[in-house]
């Protein structure tokens, strides 16, 4: 995991600035339950997949308000699958026990000062940092190329994010959550494993 830290989290800090998000913190670490199973897929295009978790995250604050206004929502993009509904607040988004690698994620985020992400995809590497404000989605990985995700980072611009990833041949990763500014990296590099599936939290 420092690898992928040492690999990628270096471009945070530009991309918080150009996002408007705050300074750098450090990231913890801590274990968590298994996540909830994936949901039937229903998204036919990125446009969509963004749209989606746009009003899910809107949907969320209404229907599931809590005291800290926090709320994320995300879908994946899995092979033989295509996008799948968005989910929210630690769910799991893609697949588990089928071997099939996700591909792309799209995220949305409220009260939380707005989010930066970024993917390891396999032939290509690090992707760049993508952020924006809540209320605004931001995608990852790739569509259309048949290409694994191997690794995600992703950073909110206050409080905390936490991620975990199914991995190939690993199976669930510890969940690493990281304070505002800073990274919580999820997944492998430089062993080809594909991500499976996400958990996120804020």
């Amino acid at each position: 995991m420092k690898r992928i830290q040492r690999s990628a989290a270096g471009l945070l800090g530009t991309a918080l600035l150009v996002a408007g998000l705050t300074s750098l913190a450090a990231p913890a670490q801590a274990a968590t339950a298994s996540p909830a199973a994936p949901r039937a897929s229903a998204i036919t295009s990125d446009a969509t997949a963004r749209a989606e978790v746009l009003a899910a995250v809107r949907r969320q604050a209404v229907t599931h308000p809590n005291e800290t206004g926090r709320h994320i929502c995300y879908a994946a993009h899995v092979q033989n699958i295509g996008w799948q509904s968005a989910v929210c607040d630690g769910q799991m988004a893609g697949t588990t026990g089928r071997s099939l690698r996700m591909e792309a994620l799209s995220i949305a985020v409220s009260g939380v000062g707005g989010v930066c992400a970024v993917a390891h995809v396999q032939n290509i590497g690090w992707q760049h940092w993508v952020c924006a404000g809540d209320g605004t989605a931001v995608g990852v990985g790739t569509t259309g190329q048949s290409l694994r995700m191997e690794a995600l980072g992703i950073g909110v611009g206050s409080g905390s994010v936490c991620a975990r990833a199914h991995v190939q041949n690993i199976g669930w990763q510890s969940k690493v959550c990281a304070a505002a500014g800073q990274a919580a990296f999820v997944g492998t590099t430089g062993q080809s494993l594909r991500m499976e599936a996400v958990i996120l939290t804020v």
